[in-house]
């Protein structure tokens, strides 16, 4: 009996197949969140480089508040699946209503918030840009604060969907989603004419809907968690402490290196509109190089949470190791081919001359230093979110973000004189120092000696 107990436990958690079929949705999700973003960029481009500039800003504080949406339901995520390893159907619907919980309290809450205060905030973060570009940001804001409750249901629903290894859902979804901000643009945009305004709304309409239909799907009646009972939405202590526990960390680390990134967009906002619409496009089509590795460390929560939640740390080691092997390689061809065709990239923005040559620098310096760190920097940390070692990656993180990346851009910026690229140069200070304290980690064990459930 003991050996058929061994040779069970040594059985792989996970095929080749499954995490092709977990792991390529994903991927295709990701691409799609990425070109809804580059569809508000490129067609609100066509009303003036205030309204790119008015539309970029924004979204560096909506960032802010999605991610500590995010690593709330990581939070929940990671508890979820390691229930589903451990083969506790009972506990993981308890927590899977107890995410839903958590994360309408807290989309709703910062929505309210949003909505009455939104001017002092853009004025505290912002108050140094013309005119113009507050009054673009004030409207933007404003509408896309509306999305966050449907924002915080699709995150919830998508999640534990992937959990249970099916990403389809929400790559179906995001599909919609994108299809209906680029047609919702085409239409209040150009159509009507209603610039920043009609970009917000195609945005916020999108959102509804993949809200509304993960939901949907989430109560499905073959759906293992599906919430039958809906008296378990009610809060209960030991789950909440439980997601908080994980989730406000991330929350914590995510929100303050947001903050450092609104900081540091405040510096880019003194170079001039020529230099923030630049970095609004060199942002968004940056993204797009780094699909691999976000994407697998969205896969790392599911296949290590599940494989700790088994007991089985050799698994989770090997199979984080695995993942970020793909992520790497992946990184490596994505930006390779984004430095070789960021020209013709760029073109298709309406930006001035001087805003082209700056955003083509920055993109191919961004590239060729982020195949070595990126994935190190943000796949790996995951891995050992994953674990429960949140309160780890915090502190690397918030220190990181903090000592490195916005004292060092305002040093090569104001003091150096740098301009745009000083910004970025900042930025991957601080990629190499999390690369080396989250290689570290992950070599010892520590990080999976942490009691989640």
């Amino acid at each position: 009996m003991e050996k058929q107990t061994q040779r069970a436990a040594a059985a792989p958690l996970f095929t080749t197949g499954a995490l092709f079929a977990l792991i390529w949705p994903m991927l295709l999700e990701q691409f799609l969140g990425i070109t809804m973003g580059m569809a508000d960029t490129f067609m609100v481009s066509g009303v003036g480089e205030a309204a790119v500039s008015g539309v970029s800003l924004v979204d560096t504080v909506n960032v802010l508040v999605t991610q500590l949406f995010a690593a709330l339901t990581g939070g929940g995520a990671i508890i979820t699946s390691q229930y589903l390893g451990r083969r506790d159907r009972e506990n993981a619907v308890h927590s899977a209503a107890q995410l839903y919980t958590v994360s309408l309290f807290a989309t709703v809450t910062l929505t309210v918030l949003v909505l009455v205060l939104h001017r002092p905030i853009l004025r505290l973060v912002f108050g140094a840009i013309d005119a113009d570009v507050m009054r673009l940001c004030e409207t933007y804001f404003v509408i896309t604060a509306l999305s966050y409750p449907f924002i915080g249901l699709y995150n919830a629903g998508t999640a534990l969907f992937r959990v249970q290894g099916n990403s389809r859902i929400s790559m179906f979804a995001s599909l919609v989603m994108n299809c209906i901000n680029i047609a919702g643009n085409a239409v209040l945009i150009y159509g009507l004419k209603l610039g920043v305004t009609g970009a917000a709304a195609a945005t916020l309409a999108g959102r509804i809907f993949a809200a509304l239909w993960v939901s949907t799907r989430q109560q499905h009646s073959e759906n293992p968690l599906r919430i039958d009972d809906f008296s378990l939405l009610r809060p209960q202590k030991s789950f909440i402490r439980g997601i908080l526990g994980l989730g406000l960390p991330s929350g914590l680390e995510n929100s303050m290196f947001q903050i450092g990134k609104i900081c540091v967009s405040s510096l880019v906002s003194t170079l001039g509109t020529a230099a923030i619409a630049a970095n609004a496009v060199a942002n968004t089509v940056s993204s797009l190089s780094t699909l691999p590795g976000s994407t697998i460390s969205i896969a790392m929560t599911p296949v290590v949470g599940r494989c700790l939640g088994a007991g089985d740390k050799k698994q989770a080691r090997r199979y984080a190791r695995l993942l970020m092997g793909v992520a790497c390689g992946g990184l490596a061809v994505s930006n390779l081919v984004l430095y070789a065709v960021i020209p013709e990239i760029t073109a298709l923005f309406s930006l001035s001359a001087q805003a082209t040559a700056n955003c083509i620098q920055v993109v191919r310096v961004f590239n060729i230093v982020s195949i070595f760190f990126w994935g190190t920097s943000f796949t790996l940390p995951n891995a050992l979110r994953s674990g429960g070692d949140a309160r780890f990656t915090m502190t690397v993180s918030i220190l990181s973000m903090w000592v490195f990346r916005v004292v060092c851009s305002y040093a090569l910026v104001l003091g150096l004189h740098m301009g745009l690229l000083g910004v970025w140069v900042g930025m991957f200070i601080d990629w190499g120092c999390r690369s080396v304290c989250f290689v570290a980690r992950f070599r010892g064990s520590r990080w999976m000696d942490h009691k989640v459930i």
